[in-house]
């Protein structure tokens, strides 16, 4: 006798099967059952195999008709008060990621929670969800170069490396106060301190852009002030002193050099030395380094790289930082529809302008500029639409940019949300 005709042998509705679940047994109806016909028990019903009912049970009696599953007892009864009722409800005590798994492997869909636990079920998931979000994000990496949580904590890991090393006490408090502000009083005064420098340098870059701060030798040649220098000099002198010491001291040199605060802590001083250099080797008169001013100009412009220095103070940056690390996909989606809005809407704007002498919408290329413009919802106003169809379509593009631009930001914001209070719950 085959095994679909063992569950057929009767035809009335009082056919039984017996079901034992963890130690659990429990006397079911073939019609219960067959309300539900592609849940696990409901598909047993309709099996023609042993091997086929074995892929939904555990093991298998045909002679007591007894079906065994290595699940959780306690929980089959909300699964018989589901079969009786149709509703499914919160297992009290139970994981929702565990009560997910569970419905799973029963055949139940989400869509048969009852309304009493609807709203607490996704409640809760959206927590989890969060939670696992956090730990991929951060790439639950201790040794990752890629946390901005990392970049700023002396983690235990990093202590644990200076085990066996040269003056590994010495090195280590250092570095822990270095690298972590809420260490100790000696620690925040560091930090205090170099937070200071760096706003006097940023202060200092700004006022020697100033005009009334310029000055002149006796062959009107531009010099420069010697305060603002002393200020520059000592701020160089600090960053530099500290990127060595910070680099002595860290238990992987090579990791220190890969993360990308410390980069940019190296391009803030790179700059004033490579321009020394250059000055010295600059007579004036020597014509294969005539193109040294140029480099010098160059080299100095890099110092806005100082600003960046503020993230090692600041959670918002690092958190911003992290942000965008983590929504390539997000910011790759923004970049894709803008384009893709600025491709249509410069073309439509050149064919309805480009018959109009008032219009300086002549060519394509001008039509991105004004597209990019009006999407980004930034409008400078020195091109525009001047004809009446060519409003209608500026109105569209705006309408259109604000969408756009609106849709991917809101994942962008959660995770900047996300990440901020992380970095805050850290320090």
């Amino acid at each position: 006798m085959v095994f679909g005709q063992i569950f057929h042998q009767h035809s009335s509705d009082g056919c039984f099967i017996n079901v034992n679940v963890g130690g659990f047994k429990q006397r079911m109806q073939h019609a219960v059952l067959n309300r539900f016909p592609q849940t696990r028990l409901g598909r047993l019903l309709c099996c023609s195999s042993k091997e086929a009912i074995l892929e939904l049970c555990d093991d298998f009696s045909p002679s007591e008709m007894e079906f065994y599953f290595d699940r959780n007892p306690s929980f089959f009864c909300y699964i018989l008060n589901f079969y009786l009722t149709g509703k499914i409800h919160l297992a009290d005590g139970l994981c929702v990621v565990s009560f997910v798994q569970e419905i799973e492997y029963w055949g139940i869909k989400e869509r048969h929670l009852d309304l009493c636990c609807s709203n607490k079920f996704y409640e809760l998931m959206e927590l989890a969800e969060d939670k696992h979000w956090d730990q991929s994000s951060d790439g639950v990496q201790p040794h990752s170069s890629g946390s901005s949580t990392e970049e700023l904590s002396a983690s235990e890991e990093n202590i644990e490396m200076f085990e066996g090393t040269w003056c590994a006490d010495v090195r280590s408090n250092i570095w822990i106060r270095l690298e972590n502000p809420g260490h100790s009083t000696s620690a925040k005064a560091y930090a205090v301190a170099s937070l200071s420098l760096v706003i006097v340098s940023i202060v200092a870059m700004c006022v020697h852009s100033m005009p009334d701060f310029h000055q002149v030798d006796v062959n009107d040649r531009e010099i420069e002030n010697p305060v603002l220098t002393f200020f520059e000099n000592l701020c160089v002198l600090f960053f530099s002193a500290e990127f060595i010491l910070r680099l002595a001291v860290a238990p992987s040199p090579r990791k220190f050099l890969c993360r990308p605060l410390n980069v940019i802590d190296f391009m803030t001083v790179m700059p004033f030395y490579v321009t020394v250099a250059c000055d010295l080797m600059d007579d004036g008169e020597s014509t294969d380094l005539g193109n040294v001013g140029k480099v010098v100009q160059i080299l100095r412009l890099m110092r806005v790289f100082r600003i960046l220095k503020l993230a090692r103070h600041s959670a918002g940056l690092r958190s911003l930082g992290a942000t965008l690390r983590h929504s390539s996909s997000e910011v790759g989606q923004l970049v894709l529809f803008l384009s893709v809005g600025i491709s249509m809407f410069s073309v439509l704007i050149y064919f309805v302008e480009k018959e109009s002498r008032e219009s300086e919408l002549q060519t394509i290329p001008v039509g991105w500029w004004w597209a990019t413009i009006s999407m980004t919802t930034v409008g400078y106003g020195d091109t525009y639409p001047v004809t009446p169809a060519g409003k209608v379509i500026g109105a569209l593009c705006i309408v259109c940019g604000l969408l756009i631009v609106a849709l991917p930001i809101t994942n962008i914001f959660n995770k900047f949300s996300k990440f901020y209070q992380r970095q805050s719950h850290t320090e």
